[in-house]
């Protein structure tokens, strides 16, 4: 059994802007979005995370999923720090995600979160 004390874990809403290019926006700088984000569930700072979609979007090809916005857990040692991190996305940074509308909370989980890699 581990001995090594869990952070606190924080959530964030990451709505996207929904102007006329916002898509084209976050498909544009998918890639580097993506690798950030295995660098940092490698880390086990990221510990979940996922795109929200259009409800047309369930059904739909591959090519025509709209995401709307995001939804990340992150563990950190206090909201500060997951604030930065969420600035330093290149989301955040393009303009895909509205800084106005977004929320970083702390939350108390009932469920595990998967393992970090290892």
């Amino acid at each position: 059994m581990s001995t090594t004390p869990s952070l606190p874990k924080f959530i964030v809403w990451a709505p996207d802007y929904s102007d006329e290019g916002a898509f084209q926006r976050r498909m544009a700088v998918r890639p580097a979005h993506i690798e950030n984000v295995q660098k940092l569930v490698s880390q086990g700072v990221m510990r979940l995370g996922g795109g929200f979609m259009t409800p047309e979007s369930v059904d739909a090809a591959a090519a025509d999923k709209k995401f709307i916005g995001s939804c990340i857990i992150y563990e950190g040692e206090n909201i500060d720090v997951v604030r930065k991190l969420v600035e330093e996305d290149v989301y955040y940074k393009t303009g895909v995600w509205d800084k106005e509308k977004l929320v970083i909370l702390p939350i108390a989980l009932v469920t595990a979160l998967p393992s970090v890699p290892s």
